[in-house]
């Protein structure tokens, strides 16, 4: 068996995972190269946790070097050019090719598409943003907090609803919610509306049982000073506004042979293979459309679960081996609800006609599980 070079592009969770199952699978014959253009890994999944202070941003942190330790080749850089027919790329003007390729470069964040949105506005969405939100939570003590996604198309759908809790109980522990309005304006119809509308309804409950004023497909356009303009002629006045980013396919992957319209990636729903040998796409930058016509949401439950099946497959290849079961579509998320509670929605997202996903009432319980996680990806993967 001759040694196999494992290419995979993106230090997120998707690619972590892949990178560590691998390693995990081939022996040292076979090299196995993680690409990022970061040095660090963040998890964005305790974000808002950062956010509410109960998490430092170091606690989320861990330096990608450390997978070195356990045979994985780490290069730092970025990713220029992606020649899937040769299984090749290019970082910082470098060529590297190898036998498998696997691409997870994530989701590009595009506030900018918003004007003003950048700069009257703080994100959530980002391990500084959520540090400097949480700054300006800690300072303001009247007015009205606006939580916004800024376009249909984001990551994580459960996120901006959760990062409403949050505020709201951030802002009762100290005291000042009575003179502080929160108000959420979404630009999709509903909230997470790829599961179904008993979860949307569920979640629209919750935020109505929070004082919490929800106002669903209303785009925002642009952001002036404390104000915020909407695409029906309604401007709506706030004094701090957090907000979920428009996100778009990296470029990288546009302009390479692995987009199809939109400029995501596509591939199989079940293998993640594209339409080129050997080469996989996961994660944030594959567009995987469900049979009511959404994208499968782009989460990183889904990236962890999507690497498993990547790195099993790729392994099973190299070592002549049966092919594991693909990626199902089964899947689920939390959603804080602050004081130490969580829900949980999941179920099958690859159902006919339509996603069956169940909402488990926010406990405890959920909020260890959340807990949990955070703590098997950074001590795992890791």
């Amino acid at each position: 068996m001759s040694p196999q070079t494992v290419l995979v592009l993106g230090g997120g969770i998707g690619g972590v995972v892949t990178a560590n199952r691998l390693r995990r699978r081939l022996d040292r014959r076979h090299r196995v190269v993680l690409v990022d253009r970061e040095q660090d890994f963040t998890l964005a999944a305790s974000y808002l946790w950062v956010m509410t202070g109960h998490r430092t941003p170091a606690q989320v942190t861990r330096p990608l070097r450390r997978l070195e330790r356990r045979g994985i080749d780490v290069r730092t850089g970025t990713v220029e050019r992606i020649d899937p027919a040769e299984r090749s790329v290019v970082i910082d003007g470098k060529v590297l090719t190898g036998d498998y390729l696997v691409v997870s470069l994530g989701a590009q964040q595009t506030p900018e598409t918003i004007p003003g949105l950048a700069e009257e506005g703080h994100t959530f969405a980002t391990l500084t943003g959520a540090q400097r939100l949480g700054v300006e939570l800690g300072r303001i003590d009247s007015g009205r907090v606006l939580v916004a996604t800024a376009s249909p198309v984001y990551r994580c759908p459960a996120a901006p609803y959760e990062a409403a809790f949050l505020i709201d109980a951030l802002l009762r522990r100290r005291q000042v919610r009575d003179r502080v309005e929160v108000v959420v304006h979404a630009a999709e119809p509903g909230p997470m509306g790829v599961a179904g509308p008993t979860v949307s309804g569920a979640v629209t409950n919750l935020l109505a049982a929070r004082g919490i004023t929800y106002r669903p497909s209303h785009q925002i356009t642009r952001i002036e000073r404390d104000l915020a303009r909407f695409a029906d002629g309604q401007d709506v006045p706030f004094d701090l506004l957090a907000y979920m980013p428009p996100i778009a396919a990296p470029t990288v992957v546009g302009d390479s042979g692995l987009a199809g319209p939109g400029g995501w990636s596509e591939a199989d729903r079940h293998t993640l293979q594209t339409g080129y040998p050997g080469v996989y796409a996961i994660g944030d930058n594959v567009q995987i459309t469900l049979a009511m016509g959404k994208p499968l949401p782009r989460a990183g439950v889904f990236a962890h679960a999507q690497a498993l099946v990547v790195a099993d497959t790729i392994a099973a290849t190299i070592l002549g081996r049966s092919a594991p079961a693909g990626f199902n579509g089964h899947g689920g998320c939390f959603i804080e609800t602050g004081d130490a509670r969580a829900g949980y929605g999941s179920g099958d997202f690859y159902a006919d006609p339509a996603p069956r996903v169940a909402l488990r009432p926010p406990g405890r319980a959920l909020h260890l599980g959340k807990v949990a996680f955070e703590q098997n990806v950074l001590r795992r993967w890791l």
